[in-house]
């Protein structure tokens, strides 16, 4: 896809992600009317309705710094001789790269090499890097990194792939309340017994129905983040190799990055999927297979080598 068909692709499933979560809330707030009060308080179906349209709201308002202060990120020291090449570097490639807003930047400090993007569109995205990633690349290095997240900020994968991380957390959080309430009252009034029983066949179906959705809800959420993220590093490896003109920087970014020893512990499983690379350092994204697609928050670092390797005609 062309860098018009990503933007267009990214803003119909930001839209398609967003119905799904509202629909799922009212239908788990829907289940607790249906068998506590018949179905005639839409109490809790307003109650998760409004949930979701707040999670929604704060995401869009609040959501890139929510992320940035749970990275323990701050403001660049332009007096850092390095952070000031960094500052310089991101302004190079917004030009390249077209964007009429240089992004913010921030440094976390972190010994481990990583980067992510965030934000909701590029008049107020952010780049937020570890300072591990500062020391250890050289400048062309830094270069093909920061041209990887421009690619982010230009299709609006930062605004997409923010929805997702904030609303699957949302997701995880309503089906443990859930489930919390729903064990306390069966406990402590039986009422869901007293209802399955006097309802008969088909309300039990439903039952079964409802826990289903919301036992698995967290768990295909994640699911979905998951190769979500790995299909959009893919894409932003090779745009940001047409940003920077120089695709084996990038790749030779990635090893170093690959090399390194231990986890980014500063920035959390949450954002895990809007890394450059997962901040969990687990051996499964080295993987490859079924289970390691459906399980790995990024594609393995050595195809994604092997893919820039090609853009620049090295043969394997």
């Amino acid at each position: 896809m062309n860098i018009y068909q990503q933007i267009q692709s990214n803003n119909h499933k930001t839209w398609a992600v967003v119905t799904i979560f509202v629909i799922f809330f009212g239908f788990i707030g829907y289940g607790f009317d249906y068998f506590y009060f018949g179905g005639q308080l839409p109490i809790f179906t307003f109650v998760a309705l409004g949930i979701s349209f707040l999670s929604i709201y704060l995401s869009f308002q609040y959501g890139d710094r929510f992320i940035l202060h749970s990275s323990h990120a701050r403001l660049l020291d332009l007096n850092d001789s390095k952070e000031k090449q960094w500052q310089n570097i991101v302004e190079e490639m917004t030009i390249a790269s077209g964007l009429a807003r240089v992004p913010t930047t921030y440094v976390i400090d972190d010994s481990d090499p990583n980067a992510f993007a965030t934000g909701i569109n590029p008049q107020t995205a952010s780049i937020a890097v570890t300072k591990g990633l500062l020391n250890s690349l050289n400048r062309e290095e830094l270069q093909g990194v920061a041209a990887h997240e421009m690619s982010h900020i230009k299709n609006y994968d930062v605004r997409f792939m923010l929805f997702v991380s904030v609303l699957v957390g949302a997701i995880v959080l309503l089906s443990d309340w859930a489930t919390r309430i729903f064990r306390y009252t069966t406990a402590s009034r039986g009422r869901s017994r007293d209802k399955s029983s006097s309802g008969g066949p088909i309300l039990l179906i439903m039952l079964v129905i409802w826990l289903i959705a919301v036992i698995l809800a967290p768990i295909l959420s994640q699911l979905i983040a998951m190769c979500v993220s790995r299909s959009r590093e893919s894409l932003a490896d090779a745009s940001g190799a047409e940003i920077s003109r120089n695709p084996l920087a990038l790749a030779s970014a990635l090893e170093k990055i690959d090399s390194a020893i231990g986890p980014t512990k500063s920035i959390t499983r949450g954002t895990a999927a809007l890394c450059i690379c997962d901040p969990q350092a687990r051996p499964l994204d080295s993987k490859e297979g079924w289970f390691a697609n459906l399980m790995a928050t990024h594609p393995p670092i050595q195809k994604r080598i092997e893919a820039l390797q090609q853009m620049a005609y090295i043969k394997q």
